[in-house]
């Protein structure tokens, strides 16, 4: 009986060793979630003791993931990167959603914040908030403006602008920042919303004005851009966060593990130092903390969703 277990024991080795965690990340290469999965992998990977993989699947307001990630065995090793519109915006923008951020799965860890901002072409005689808003009004059809897509922090953001503001901004949607921000460098829209990554080096040769954050807070790396709260809309402000999820089921002991491992990653020096110049602030918190930032971005941009009248594309 004593070598029968052995010998189980030792066939069920290689089998444990085979095991990856994959970072299903719901958008394709280069976005915020992408890169950050990324940079952390090759430290979550030592902390966890086991390979770790970047998985992209785009499409469909990232479903297509939360659904992979939702069927996976809950032991770990499928993590859903998801960021505010997959835990915060889709419930309510979503008549149909087939997954429910709270009941199908388990917060791991909130790992940062993600910094957007209100951006205009050269050509926009726009300095400032207050300036933009008096020229959308003193338009009658409005002043257009691109985003990553219908119900993406980037629309919504814009649309609570409108509601506080009173201009007529009229949105015009793209499948990303890869197709929003040549667009406004074209000319072909005057205003975007999206991160420091994408408008950096066209900041820098002066080809758009990054004039606000959209964030609660000012980036540490750009103090002296405002927030479109301290541009006179007190009111203004959105979480615009990236976490991991986990399987519902996941036992609380792999979520603590996994919390761990995460936490030392993003906070190790040289991912810590290259997720700042992109933006992206390390908040990496308690599970607990996650699950009241998912509870808190539900409630508020839900009310966003219905006053705003949002749909999904």
């Amino acid at each position: 009986m004593k070598l029968l277990l052995l010998l189980l024991a030792l066939v069920a080795l290689p089998v444990e060793a085979q095991k990856t965690i994959r970072l299903v990340v719901p958008f394709g290469a280069g976005g915020g979630p992408d890169v950050l999965a990324r940079l952390m992998a090759p430290e979550f990977s030592k902390g966890m003791d086991m390979p770790v993989v970047v998985d992209n699947r785009p499409g469909a307001g990232g479903i297509i993931a939360a659904e992979f990630v939702k069927q996976s065995p809950p032991d770990g090793t499928a993590l859903f990167v998801a960021d505010s519109a997959h835990y915060g915006i889709n419930p309510s923008l979503r008549a149909k959603l087939p997954y429910d951020p709270q009941r199908d799965f388990v917060p791991v860890i909130e790992l940062s914040n993600s910094m957007l901002y209100l951006t205009v072409g050269a050509q926009v005689p726009a300095n400032n908030v207050q300036e933009l808003v008096a020229l959308a009004k003193s338009r009658p059809e409005g002043l257009p403006y691109g985003s990553s897509g219908a119900g993406s922090p980037h629309h919504l953001s814009m649309e609570l602008l409108k509601l506080e503001s009173g201009a007529n901004f009229v949105h015009v949607p793209f499948k990303g920042v890869a197709q929003s921000v040549p667009a406004v460098l074209s000319g072909d829209v005057p205003i975007v919303v999206a991160g420091p990554a994408s408008l950096l080096p066209h900041q820098r040769a002066g080809k758009v004005r990054m004039i606000a954050a959209v964030n609660p807070r000012r980036w540490s790396r750009m103090p002296e851009v405002p927030t479109i709260a301290e541009s006179g809309f007190s009111q203004f402000g959105l979480d615009i966060t990236i976490g991991l999820l986990a399987p519902a089921g996941t036992p609380p002991e792999m979520v603590r593990r996994l919390n761990e491992a995460a936490a030392r990653a993003v906070r190790a020096p040289d991912v810590l130092a290259k997720l700042a110049d992109l933006g992206l602030e390390v908040i990496a918190g308690t599970p607990e903390q996650f699950a009241q930032s998912m509870q808190r971005q539900r409630e508020n941009y839900g009310r966003l969703v219905r006053l705003s009248g949002a749909k999904a594309d």
